[in-house]
């Protein structure tokens, strides 16, 4: 293998909310680039969240180590402030206080999702759970994680979120909280800037998750068979390519260059060259331009 083919060898990177969907794909591109990394969740071997699914951050880091890297999983409630400091307090013993990519891709937020009604006919609390899940979770985090990537005076945090645009998302507090997540990208970035560290927002297009694989009733086998039911599925994505986007920012030399920018892998890849696991170099926004744009309007407006 050459150099190239292990960018991030030596680097250590934290995957938040690492079992499942962006935050899996994410954790094992790290390791296939040849990082350690802490793939972290409530989802474990010892018992499943709230959600109720079947993966695991177990199997996460396993895919990771498989993939070229170490994963190390650790089970963990980033809504919990003393468990994210342990975990933090973990990494610095282990890794001698390095941390060098800090993912921020907790979410757990469909089930507390209402599609159906605007905010005055939804369920307060469900609302308000949704944001303490998918906000307060990623400034817990950065606020213990922080610390080890100013101390080397280097590094990337990335924010998961759902469009980079100010683009209503469909649901109140759903769009606070993708909206909010891209905001902690700016400030982040403004407030590490003089310590050389980098912070961006990240999003994919349509991710094919095994949760959406399995809403389709398709496999990442036969996929495309889900096109039957949504001809948008078509040009759907699978969480390796959100991975190697986060990949090429943290190899990126210039990656200063990009802080504070609220980023999609539809941009990204015109510019770093990767592909998805297939091959192909799929383009949500081409999409949305040639298909969508006359019945839902643009896409909108980088923020």
């Amino acid at each position: 293998m050459t150099p190239d083919a292990r960018p991030l060898a030596g680097k250590v990177a934290l995957v938040a909310g690492g079992t499942r969907g962006g935050g899996r794909g994410i954790a094992v591109e790290l390791g296939a680039a040849g990082a350690v990394v802490y793939v972290t969740g409530r989802s474990s071997a010892a018992g499943r969240s709230g959600l109720d699914r079947p993966e695991t951050i177990e199997e996460t880091a396993e895919r990771v180590t498989a993939a070229g890297g170490l994963g190390i999983p650790v089970r963990t409630d980033h809504s919990r402030p003393e468990e994210v400091r342990a975990l933090v307090d973990r990494i610095a013993a282990e890794q001698d206080g390095r941390l060098d990519i800090l993912v921020n891709s907790v979410w757990g937020g469909d089930p507390l999702t209402d599609w159906e009604h605007p905010l005055w006919e939804q369920d307060l609390e469900c609302g308000l759970r949704l944001l303490r899940q998918a906000v307060e979770t990623h400034v817990i985090t950065s606020r213990f994680a922080l610390p080890l990537l100013v101390a080397r005076k280097s590094g990337l945090v990335v924010e998961v979120t759902d469009g980079n645009t100010a683009r209503y998302r469909g649901s109140f507090f759903y769009d606070l909280a993708k909206s909010a997540v891209i905001r902690l990208a700016v400030a982040q970035a403004a407030e590490l800037k003089p310590h050389g560290v980098a912070a961006v927002a990240l999003t994919p297009g349509f991710l094919r998750s095994e949760a959406m694989l399995e809403n389709f009733g398709v496999t990442e086998t036969n996929w495309r068979d889900g096109a039957a039911q949504d001809p948008n599925f078509a040009h759907s994505e699978t969480p390796a390519y959100l991975g190697r986007a986060v990949v090429a920012l943290a190899a990126d030399p210039h990656i200063m260059a990009k802080t504070g920018r609220a980023l999609a892998t539809w941009g990204l890849y015109q510019e770093y060259g990767f592909t998805d696991a297939d091959g192909t170099q799929p383009d949500f926004a081409a999409h949305w331009a040639k298909n969508l744009e006359g019945q839902y309007g643009p896409l909108g407006d980088p923020m």
